[in-house]
């Protein structure tokens, strides 16, 4: 068995931020980004959460697959950036959406998230575990942005993607993900927390005291070295999408659409350079979303398929990579 695409759906806020809005508090303007990174406007949220703009794609991808919430069996999202910690946030789109027969999980993976929740339920319907699947990415980026940080700030904006996978009968193809955390500096988020007071729970005995501590996260920003994710995501983004045609027995030529991670315009434009394609296959919407993480490719994918650019029968190899570092690719014929 295999997962088939039934439909697409994507949200993103209604509040956009251009280059020239960046340029009144930050270093820069708007021909510097546009000549860096290709990045025009972001989306960023003002009442929206990661679940409510995940919730909004998941009803839109399934009423694009004319699927009911209730037939999903599995809800998979990926996400860094959650207004939420527990219950999970593919739980609380459970709840929104009324998929009361799905169990739902989240998944870490950064900007390959959707490509490595897709995989993930892509082997759980060929192992027969589940019938159809719910894949989500959701990012409030903005959430996690230092908007003092010209390196960051200028790339990131909120949104949400979703697709619709059913199995149907077929040969489940191949697949290609990698992570290397040796190299995780490269691009990080971490929390550190400060003591704000000190508690004393009392055990049930009465003999001894257990210090607690009461404290929240601080100076949770991104941190991103741009040189060296440019060089990674240059250099092995094309060496997974090779290794993954040599594993379908496929060419380049054999594919209609490249839908790579939209991180930077110069990242898609080196890795079409590097595998000797034309431009034309690599589809982009960055320009108007920046880089959206987990969001990214379901984003595209939904413009694409909405556009009546993926026609009945074509070859598409997806590709993710960031934080982890991770990287991976995916062969599917629409």
């Amino acid at each position: 068995m295999i997962g088939k695409i039934l439909g697409t759906g994507s949200y993103v806020p209604g509040k956009v931020l251009d280059n020239n809005d960046l340029a009144k508090f930050i270093d820069t303007n708007d021909e510097w980004i546009r000549e860096r990174t290709g990045i025009v406007k972001r989306h960023l949220i003002e009442d929206d959460t990661t679940v409510t703009m995940a919730a909004e794609a998941a009803k839109r991808a399934l009423e694009n697959a004319k699927v009911s919430a209730e037939e999903i069996d599995l809800i998979l999202l990926s996400t860094v950036s959650s207004n939420v910690i527990l219950p999970s946030t593919a739980c609380e789109v459970q709840k929104i959406i009324g998929a009361v027969n799905a169990v739902c999980f989240d998944l870490n993976a950064a900007c390959s998230g959707f490509l490595f929740a897709l995989n993930t339920a892509q082997a759980y319907i060929h192992a027969g575990m589940i019938n159809t699947a719910l894949i989500i990415g959701a990012e409030s980026l903005s959430n996690i942005m230092d908007w003092q940080d010209r390196g960051t700030a200028i790339l990131f904006g909120d949104g949400a993607g979703a697709a619709v996978l059913a199995a149907e009968e077929g040969h489940i193809f191949p697949t290609v993900m990698h992570s290397d955390g040796a190299k995780g500096d490269a691009l990080l988020c971490q929390s550190r927390f400060r003591r704000e007071q000190s508690t004393s729970l009392e055990l049930k005995s009465g003999e001894t005291d257990i210090p607690g501590t009461a404290g929240f996260p601080v100076d949770t920003y991104v941190q991103m070295n741009g040189q060296e994710v440019f060089k990674f995501a240059v250099r092995q983004v094309p060496l997974a999408i090779e290794e993954l045609l040599s594993a379908c027995d496929k060419t380049t030529e054999d594919i209609d659409l490249f839908v790579l991670h939209q991180a930077n315009k110069r990242i898609v434009e080196g890795v079409a350079k590097r595998l000797h394609m034309d431009m034309e296959r690599f589809p982009m919407n960055l320009m108007e979303y920046g880089n959206t993480s987990s969001a990214s490719i379901p984003i595209l994918l939904d413009e694409l398929n909405r556009q009546g650019r993926l026609q009945k029968g074509m070859k598409l190899v997806l590709a993710g990579f960031g934080a982890g570092l991770s990287w991976g690719a995916a062969y599917m014929e629409w």
